[in-house]
């Protein structure tokens, strides 16, 4: 489908409009720059221009326009300029199709992630406790390998169950995620990072993981867990920044 352009300033020259078709067959980030007035346009495909010039000052805009998944305009010596972003669709992989994910699923679905349920446990992972979700029942390692999470995409495992979660984890380490959590305490997440180190992983990629999974807001039960685990998750999507220290969190109902 081609993309719809918002700014009303004509037709985008072909080879502009083949190389952002090709960007977002292939799932990447792509900016279209038009400044309105005239016929010149620039591409910005996974932070690299592809086509035309990009002034240095407006780098940042950009980057801002892709964090909030919103175009921008913004002034500049040469006339006003239209920032149109199309970022790939955002992608939820839960690993655990526990009580948690049933309220999780719909949350996310909600806010626009397509949703991936994982649980080699038939007897969880159905169709009739997940309708309308991707429910598949590989082993979550397997599942995620055939995935491929991107900068896009978020990770977070829910069963409890080291032989399941672990595996998933340390896919998710060597990926792009953008958000990985796990559920449990910070004892059980001490025990974790211990496990993960043993596969290979050092203390600045086992610092990627959210664990206790979720904002300390003391939720109680399914629901409220999972509106904790959306927040961080949205937290972590548009202030990437603005993290706190997740050694420092308690899990659900764990006194700090």
């Amino acid at each position: 489908m081609t993309p719809g352009f918002g700014d009303g300033s004509g037709a985008v020259k072909q080879e502009t409009l083949d190389r952002l078709l090709e960007a977002r067959a292939a799932k990447r980030k792509a900016a279209l720059l038009r400044w309105l007035g005239s016929e010149r346009e620039a591409l910005v495909v996974d932070g690299e221009v592809v086509l035309g010039e990009v002034p240095a000052r407006v780098q940042d805009a950009i980057a801002d326009a892709f964090r909030r998944d919103k175009g921008t305009t913004l002034p500049t010596d040469d006339g006003p300029l239209f920032i149109q972003v199309f970022n790939p669709p955002l992608r939820l992989m839960v690993v655990g199709a526990v009580h948690i994910a049933q309220a999780l699923v719909p949350i996310a679905s909600l806010t626009g992630y397509d949703v991936t349920v994982i649980d080699p446990r038939g007897a969880f992972a159905s169709d009739a406790r997940f309708p309308g979700v991707d429910v598949r029942q590989d082993w979550p390692d397997e599942a995620l390998e055939e995935l491929r999470p991107d900068a896009r995409t978020a990770v977070v495992t829910l069963t409890h169950d080291p032989k399941l979660d672990d595996p998933a984890l340390d896919v998710a380490l060597r990926s792009d995620a953008f958000y990985i959590a796990a559920l449990g305490s910070r004892r059980t997440h001490a025990a974790r990072r211990e496990r993960l180190a043993a596969l290979g992983h050092d203390d600045a990629a086992m610092d990627r993981i959210h664990g206790p999974a979720g904002l300390p807001l003391g939720a109680v039960g399914p629901a409220e867990i999972a509106i904790a685990v959306m927040a961080e998750m949205t937290q972590a999507l548009r202030q990437p920044s603005g993290r706190h220290p997740v050694a420092a969190k308690a899990a659900p109902g764990e006194a700090a």
